[in-house]
């Protein structure tokens, strides 16, 4: 018997159609991968199955979870067969763990309130299942609370909940998005281990190919809330009948083109020498003063003119550590960083006010970044504050109507709020705000990591054309390698505070001379090396 059976389902919301006619049948010990971009209806089947539709939602059709309708069954019902017969993963663990209770309390209460356990019962299960997702009672004891546990760990914490009673289905929502590569090898085991010791069915919601073609069984992909080609996951990625699918496949493997080959200048944009940033840890005894931690441990490095440089490394290498001491957010220990030559911060000594506006950064969240209340008129002059003397009238318009234009926007968006845009145009309008100001340097901390792949290789497009146009130097910060691969020039692996490896980005993937980057290159999915690989 099917654990999921879902046939004819569609859904509107206050009138409009969002999901039509959906078939899909997932058996145990399987794994269905769901692709598709934002807005493809990915999530919303989903939250049919689970039964927790938006307000104002009718669905019709026919969901059966484990033989069971779930059109027969009241809200009590439901919420019983919620955390008992289905488990659900979210894809941010920090918001969907409770900040002010311990991780053996969350997952203690989903025993609690479907089986009526004893608080000394759920406990014991809750022990069982930290232990089971390799977070160990040795390191990892009951009354840790989810600040104290990295993203890989909290999100571990997220799936004993989702298992603790066993489900027949396990529906993950983007469990790895936000993960590093190695990070997301181990959840992603971890999954595939709980479906076959378990024997239970998982449902995978991703934009990630590479991810899907590598642990899936059979796939479906969506699109404007249809499923538009599914079969098993060998077969649709081998024909690709579908031109979505192809549209797909080829934005997952784009690489963006350059129009020249940077060479070393006499002076680099950016010379970070000999970096040092401690951060003093916590006082656990009254009369010992504990040593501090060294995030960045004598970090040097430079970047050229129009030049391209990745930063990659694991969750707390100290790649945001480094990113924030070059943008002048955090002090020194020791060592300098250079902007043109001139210093721009040191040891002691705060920012260069007159060189600040030569360097601008990207944020991975261009919602969070911005001020809803305002347009995108104000949203990308407010680096003008940075400079003595910002355009006014004319000429703070053409600024205005330039950057826009160079991001591939029009200049009548100028009056438009950020949520009247698509993600992949927030991160357009992200990256215009960091241009206005005609900066030398742009950081990019994670700038397409929450983006499909289709808008992805739009934005990599359009950052290289504007490298390659405007002379604009990056340093791209991510945990995706693949993306790395694709836009840089070089690249630097840091583990520990320190640069263990460093050089031209292909030759460092092709040839990783440092354990630590082979076992980076080693983790990251590949899209061509799954479907290579000998069937199971």
């Amino acid at each position: 018997m099917p654990v999921l059976s879902i046939s004819g389902l569609k859904v509107d919301i206050h009138g409009n159609t969002v999901l039509h006619d959906i078939d899909l049948t997932l058996d145990p010990g399987q794994i269905l991968g769901v692709v598709g971009e934002s807005g493809s209806g990915k999530s919303m089947t989903a939250l049919s199955v689970m039964q927790l539709l938006p307000h104002g939602s009718e669905w019709s059709g026919r969901i059966e979870v484990a033989g069971t309708d779930l059109a027969t069954l009241d809200e009590p019902a439901l919420c019983q067969m919620r955390g008992r017969d289905v488990g659900l993963i979210f894809q941010e663990p920090m918001t969907a763990l409770n900040p002010v209770r311990t991780i053996g309390d969350q997952v203690a209460e989903t025993v609690r309130i479907h089986t009526g356990a004893s608080r000394r019962e759920a406990f014991a299960i809750a022990r069982e299942m930290l232990n089971r997702v390799g977070l160990g009672e040795d390191r990892f004891p009951l009354d840790r609370f989810p600040h104290d546990l990295s993203g890989g760990q909290r999100q571990r914490v997220v799936i004993a909940q989702a298992i603790a009673l066993r489900p027949k289905l396990l529906i993950a929502d983007e469990p790895t998005t936000a993960l590093d590569v190695t990070t997301q090898a181990q959840i992603l085991d971890l999954l595939k281990q709980l479906v076959r010791e378990e024997n239970m069915g998982l449902m995978l919601i991703t934009h990630d190919l590479a991810v899907v073609a590598g642990l899936a069984d059979k796939i479906a992909i969506m699109k404007d809330g249809e499923i538009v080609e599914a079969g098993p996951t060998r077969e649709i990625f081998t024909a690709m009948r579908h031109p979505y699918t192809r549209a797909l496949f080829s934005a997952s493997a784009h690489v963006p083109e350059r129009g020249r080959k940077t060479e070393p200048g006499d002076i680099p944009v950016l010379s970070v020498e000999n970096v040092v940033r401690d951060y003093q840890q916590p006082r656990r005894n009254l009369f010992v003063k504990p040593p501090p931690f060294r995030a960045v441990d004598h970090v040097s490095f430079e970047i050229s003119h129009g030049e391209n440089v990745g930063l990659v490394g694991e969750s707390g290498c100290g790649k945001s550590t480094l990113a924030r001491s070059i943008l002048a957010l955090d002090g020194l220990q020791g060592g300098d960083i250079r902007l043109n030559g001139h210093v721009f911060t040191s040891a002691g000594e705060g920012p260069h006010p007159e060189l600040r506006a030569r360097m601008q950064v990207v944020f991975q969240d261009p919602y969070g970044s911005f001020n809803p209340r305002h347009r995108v008129r104000r949203l990308v002059t407010e680096p003008f504050h940075l400079v003595r003397d910002p355009p006014r009238g004319t000429e703070l318009e053409r600024r205005i109507d330039r950057a826009l234009t160079e991001v591939g926007l029009s200049s009548s968006d100028a009056d438009k709020y950020i949520h009247e845009f698509s993600g992949g145009q927030r991160q357009r309008i992200a990256i215009a705000r960091a241009l206005i100001i005609e900066p030398a340097l742009i950081v990019l901390d994670e700038a397409v990591s929450a983006l499909d792949v289709s808008i992805r290789a739009q934005i990599l497009d359009l950052l290289a054309g504007l490298s390659d146009r405007l002379d604009l130097s990056y340093l791209f910060i991510s945990h995706d390698l693949s993306v790395v691969r694709a836009i840089t020039d070089r690249v630097l692996v840091m583990k520990d505070g320190k640069i263990v490896e460093q050089g031209e980005t292909e030759s460092v993937f092709r040839n990783p001379q440092h354990p630590y980057t082979q076992r980076l290159v080693a983790a990251t999915p590949s899209l061509e090396a799954a479907l290579a690989a000998p069937a199971n």
